[in-house]
């Protein structure tokens, strides 16, 4: 058991960064109050993650559940922070008053390209479909008008995850990925391609990779090469069985409009781009000429950017974060917030994960970068006087009090127990390998029931 430090931490996240996070306040014997947005904890690794990785995901989980055991930190669920939310940061500096708060709730902004078209019925982001097929309760509900011929704007791993989900799931008709740059500065990998790659319609493949192969033998790229690596799984079986959908590739083409008819989408109408060598990496530009590739939706899967409603100054994906360098540990202002209309650090506020660097990385990623960001607030509060933890149970309590005022079901980790050990359950009863409910109503009665 860690000594107790007598500092109170407030986290607002229990995604990979919040909780592998929360775990090194807690070996620094600080007392941390745990909030998350959602019941279960868990974020990307519940949400995120495509919903058949059932062996990775309860591996993740195993380490949260251990994590979040510790009595040194009290996990409350169902609980939104925000300036639009169940309460605003500035009544939890109120209620609390920690030594430190740390903003861990990930990328929930959406990001798009603001191009004509893109706010029409028919045009999605990523996340939104990845969290609906996922089941995070607020989606589960939605409906999504995608047609029979779908375009995914992006070629990186979300990509695959949509495509992956329209082919097996939807049996859409036809996915097309459609790419900026060339096949050679894709960024999916290999494991993730190989639940669509027996899905390629390969002449169309191949008559793909002709039609750019003189904008990518400009800059000496091999297209036998390229055509190899990105067709060496085609012949594999999937294995999760046979599907009619066809996968297509559209390269060297930058997404300029949605074009939209009577109110549906038509077409992604595109100027197509060429390939040029910078310093240090290939780029791209755009060559003047358009075409459409027909199709009945578009969806967004070009990374996202932080929750602008949670109260922080931001700017572009991000929130600010001190620009000025910390001379006796150089790197910690990088998880420090700055306000930039005082020109100074927000004095005790930090963000990690996906809160300080949006989309970037998975789980492997956000944890290092909870625990790095967390060794930062650390190294803050030991320069600080203690005393913040000393009534921390009065101000839970107070907090409690405030919500259920304001109709806010609250949920510890008690409650979590209760939930998963009812999931269980009910895949055995089931026969399944996992089950779990798709909406707060069916979560919060399952709980009630234990």
């Amino acid at each position: 058991m860690s000594t107790p430090s007598g500092h109170l931490v407030v986290t607002v996240g229990a995604g990979p960064a919040g909780i592998y996070g929360v775990r090194k306040l807690a070996e620094a014997g600080h007392q941390v109050i745990l909030l998350n947005r959602d019941i279960k904890p868990g974020g990307l690794v519940e949400y995120g993650i495509y919903f058949n990785k059932h062996k990775l995901k309860e591996g993740v989980r195993k380490q949260f559940r251990q994590i979040l055991a510790d009595p040194h930190i009290h996990y409350t669920g169902h609980v939104k922070v925000g300036t639009q939310a169940d309460l605003t940061l500035e009544e939890l500096r109120e209620i609390f008053q920690p030594s430190a708060i740390v903003i861990a709730s990930g990328a929930q902004g959406t990001k798009a390209l603001g191009i004509p078209g893109d706010t029409a019925t028919g045009v999605y982001h990523a996340k939104d479909l990845v969290y609906h097929y996922n089941g995070l309760p607020e989606f589960t509900k939605r409906e999504f008008q995608l047609g029979d011929r779908v375009a995914i704007i992006g070629v990186g791993n979300v990509m695959v995850d949509i495509a992956h989900w329209l082919v097996h799931e939807k049996k859409t008709k036809e996915v097309i990925a459609v790419a900026r740059r060339g096949p050679a500065q894709r960024a999916y990998t290999d494991v993730e391609i190989q639940s669509v790659a027996a899905n390629f319609d390969l002449p169309a493949f191949e008559a793909e990779l002709e039609r750019i192969r003189p904008k990518l033998e400009v800059i000496g790229e091999d297209l036998e090469k390229i055509h190899k690596e990105l067709t060496k799984y085609c012949a594999a079986k999937s294995k999760e069985g046979e599907s009619p959908s066809k996968m297509y590739f559209r390269f060297l083409s930058s997404p300029s409009e949605v074009v939209v008819e009577d109110g549906k989408v038509k077409a992604l109408r595109v100027e197509n781009t060429e390939l040029f060598q910078r310093v240090d990496a290939i780029s791209c530009r755009g060559a003047g000429t358009f075409q459409d590739i027909e199709c009945d939706s578009v969806i967004f899967a070009i990374g996202d950017k932080v929750d602008e409603t949670m109260g922080l100054p931001c700017t572009g994906t991000e929130y600010i974060r001190s620009p000025n360098p910390d001379p006796e540990n150089p790197g910690d202002e990088a998880y420090q917030v700055f306000d930039p209309e005082t020109d100074q650090v927000c004095e005790g506020l930090f963000v990690i994960g996906w809160s300080r660097q949006a989309s970037d990385g998975v789980v492997g990623k956000a944890k290092q970068d909870g625990e790095r960001g967390m060794a930062v607030v650390n190294r803050y509060l030991q320069k600080l006087e203690p005393g913040s933890a000393e009534d921390w149970e009065e101000k839970l309590t107070k907090f409690q009090q405030l919500l259920a005022h304001r109709g806010v079901r609250l949920v510890n980790y008690s409650d979590v127990q209760k939930l998963e050990a009812v999931e269980r359950e009910e895949s055995r009863k089931r026969g399944i390998e996992f089950f779990k409910y798709m909406t707060d109503e069916d979560m919060l009665a399952a709980i009630d029931r234990a």
